[in-house]
Order: C-alpha cells, then sequence, then structure tokens
C-alpha cells in the first residue's frame, strides 16, 4: 500500500477535482478515454486486435460470460485465469483472505445473476480505489479517528487496504454467526457501518432489541438493492437523519451518495453509456477510464437504474440517480389484456409491496407467464389477502392481466444477496 498514492487520490476527488458543469465532465472523460485507447493498442491484445478495425464505440459490449473467456488476453499483467480462479476459490474456500497474486488482488465475483466472475485489481489501482472511497466517505470536517465496519462474503486486501493510521478497519464475515457478529461490533463501535441491506437490517433488528446500542456518523448500504421500506427501518433504527449508498461491484465503484443522499454516479473516473429501457430506465454499459490490469471496457452490467428528474440541491454536475432499481433480469413480464408482454420493472413491484399487510419480509418470484410465487415471514389470511390485493391492482393500473398469487413460507440464505424481486422464467432479458 502507498500512503501517498492514497493521498493524492483523496485529494484529487474531495478537494481538486470539482467539474461543477457537464462540460468539465464530459472533457475530463474524452481525455482519459484517449489515454486509455492509446494504454489498450499497447498492452491488451485482445482490445489491440479490436481497435486495429473500428472505433471504441463499435466496440463489442462484454459481459460476464465474454470476460472469463477472454481473460487471459485480455488482461494486461499477464495473469492467466486459472491461476488466478485457483487462488480466488480457495481463498473463499478457507475464509482466509490473506494470499495475492504478486502485487495482485485477487477475488470471485457472484453478483445476483448466479454467474462466477473473477477480478484483478493492481497495487496501484487498490490505492486509487482506497483514495476515492475513502474521499467519498468520510464526513465532512472529521477525516481522521474513523472505525470503519464493513460486511462482506469476501475479504480481499483491495478491501482490507482501507487500514491505515488515519482510519481503522474491521472485516466482518457474512458467514459467521450473525449474533456473534453483532457482539463484535457493538465492541468495535463502528463510527462507518458499511453492510448489503439484509445484513444492515439485522443489526437494525438487534437495535429495536437493544442488542447494538452504537449509533454510526454514516451507514452505508452496499451489494443489494436498497428498498424503499428497507432504507426507511434501517435509518431510524441506526439512528441515521440519511441512508447512505456506495454502488460497487466487480466492474468498478460506480456511483456514491452525496451530503443530500442523492445518488450520483462517479463520472469522474467512469465512462457510462445508457441503454434506454423507457423515458427514464437505463441499463449501464461501463467503461472503467483508470482501470488497466483487468480492463472494464463498454461493459453491460445488466441494473435497472433510474434516473433523477430534477438536478440534485448538492450542485455537483454527477449524473444523478433516483434509485438502483434492481436487475435487467428480474423486471417481470406479464401478459396483457392485449396479448402483449408487459414489462413490469422491479421497483413497481416493491412499491407495490408497501401498501400490502401482515408481513415483514418478502420475496416477489415470477414462475410462469401469468404466475406469481410470493414468500412470506408471516403467512395468514391478512398477508395473503393484502398482497394478492395489491399486485392485482398493479396489473389493473398497467393493463395486464392479474397474475394467479401463491404465498409460501420465506426463507433467505444470508450467504447470497437478497433479491426482493426475481423473475425464474423467461429468458431473463427485457
Amino acid at each position: 500500500m502507498s500512503t501517498m498514492r492514497i493521498l493524492r487520490e483523496f485529494a484529487a476527488v474531495r478537494w481538486l477535482r470539482p467539474l461543477r458543469s457537464r462540460r468539465a465532465v464530459e472533457r475530463r472523460q474524452r481525455r482519459l478515454l484517449r489515454a486509455h485507447e492509446r494504454f489498450l493498442r499497447r498492452r491488451s491484445p485482445y482490445f489491440a486486435a479490436l481497435l486495429a478495425t473500428r472505433s471504441f464505440a463499435e466496440l463489442p459490449l462484454m459481459d460476464k460470460t465474454a470476460m472469463m473467456a477472454h481473460f487471459d488476453e485480455m488482461n494486461t499483467v499477464d495473469v492467466r485465469r486459472d491461476d488466478a480462479l485457483a487462488l480466488a476459490m480457495a481463498n473463499e474456500r478457507s475464509r482466509d483472505f490473506d494470499a495475492d497474486l504478486g502485487r495482485l488482488s485477487v477475488g470471485l465475483s457472484s453478483g445476483t445473476s448466479g454467474h462466477r466472475g473473477l477480478f484483478v485489481v493492481s497495487a496501484a489501482e487498490r490505492d486509487a480505489w482506497v483514495g476515492a472511497v475513502l474521499a467519498r466517505t468520510l464526513p465532512r470536517g472529521r477525516l481522521a479517528g474513523h472505525r470503519i465496519a464493513l460486511f462482506l462474503r469476501a475479504d480481499n486486501t483491495l478491501y482490507e487496504s482501507v487500514g491505515s493510521r488515519v482510519v481503522s478497519f474491521r472485516y466482518f464475515d457474512v458467514y459467521a454467526d450473525m449474533d456473534d457478529n453483532i457482539d463484535a461490533l457493538t465492541e468495535y463501535a463502528p463510527t462507518i457501518l458499511v453492510a448489503p441491506p439484509s445484513v444492515l437490517r439485522r443489526i437494525a433488528q438487534a437495535a429495536d432489541d437493544g442488542r447494538f446500542q452504537v449509533a454510526p456518523t454514516k451507514v452505508y448500504a452496499v451489494a443489494e438493492v436498497l428498498e424503499v421500506a428497507d432504507a426507511e427501518r434501517i435509518r431510524v433504527a441506526l439512528g441515521q437523519q440519511l441512508l447512505h449508498q456506495l454502488y460497487q461491484c466487480t466492474e468498478g465503484f460506480l456511483a456514491h451518495t452525496c451530503e443530500r443522499g442523492v445518488l450520483h454516479l462517479n463520472e469522474d473516473s467512469v465512462l457510462i453509456e445508457r441503454e434506454w429501457l423507457d423515458e427514464r430506465r437505463f441499463v449501464p454499459i461501463v467503461t472503467d477510464l483508470r482501470r488497466r490490469a483487468q480492463p472494464i471496457v463498454r461493459y453491460r452490467l445488466g441494473d435497472v437504474l433510474g434516473l433523477r428528474s430534477e438536478p440534485c440541491g448538492c450542485g455537483s454536475a454527477l449524473t444523478a440517480l433516483d434509485r438502483i432499481e434492481g436487475r435487467e433480469g428480474d423486471t417481470l413480464l406479464l401478459r396483457g389484456r392485449d396479448g402483449r408482454a408487459i414489462p413490469v420493472f422491479a421497483d413497481l413491484v416493491s412499491r407495490a409491496m408497501l401498501f400490502a399487510e401482515g408481513f415483514d419480509e418478502y420475496r416477489v418470484t415470477q414462475t410462469g407467464e401469468s404466475r406469481l410465487e410470493v414468500a412470506l415471514d408471516v403467512v395468514d389470511e391478512l398477508s395473503r389477502g393484502s398482497v394478492e390485493a395489491e399486485l392485482h391492482r398493479l396489473a389493473d393500473r398497467l393493463s395486464c392481466e392479474r397474475p394467479r398469487v401463491e404465498i409460501v413460507p420465506y426463507a433467505h440464505d444470508g450467504s447470497v444477496k437478497l433479491r426482493r424481486v426475481v423473475r425464474a422464467w423467461g429468458d431473463g432479458r427485457v
């Protein structure tokens, strides 16, 4: 870890790179993209061959399957996929994440799609990531003395490098017993808490029960879709004015919330093209303009992002999002009254479930063209009737046929990402 590299990135993101206009943002992106293309032509056999015959805008879209298939010729640090994968798998099985591949950090990612991915990050990229994350997350007016608690499904030296003399850092394994985690978290007394919403809900319940009486300065939700109802419950239980988010995935550090709690794309280092689904929702196509060990170029992420209709009051020129709505493959497809398939975005389903009563935990799964399975933690006459009525009301509003709703008991494996709305029928694309 290079303290100077971290400090340089921290200062650049926090103070020296204001980017107060869209022209400034786009000018920086164009400059970084030109430099990145030159690098790829020199160092990545895969992208060099493609860029010899086409422009950046004509490059094929990437996804996890293509990344894994072309990993060896795509990366620029002479790492073989099988070597990196073997190390990452060994780390995952042992739950000991100290081993690296030389000066490279390696790790696995399953995301919410269930397909295994692999990431490789250089020491310089790791330091830049640390500086950027600290610049985005540390509260204004106080930079030193923070205790950061991070709940992850897999640790990695990428995350451990956050620890320094300025801030302390502790990793909590979500595979461990949650009661033990909460006891250890209480003892650690974090000033900044970072965890998936499903874990934050468990901590919020412990707070409601009097087993966790620490009020962190800031709480960040990561890795899973943050539902509106979950956000409010977590915020109140943990004594927060705002619940913040970090949109971080294998493909990069993509967005953060400002001091007003609004998500902004990190367009000072990431270029995000938009594949529009409707007038405000889009699928992001990501190019990390500074990541070079394992280039992320025109990567179609498959998440559904909702664009904010009004500029954020914080004044940032970075694009503001309403929310991250979920995976594109989790957009339900219900049969319309005219026979056409009607896309029903996960956000609409979640908001309909806000009005249903008699339960706390739920998951809505489409199992057929007009069949929904709804898992509830409380299955009784009230919850059954309320859920069915709200989902039928949503179908009526969208001019869809009313689906058959089956209510089943709720269960969630904490070792996998929580998905409130799932389409388990069809080809996964809208």
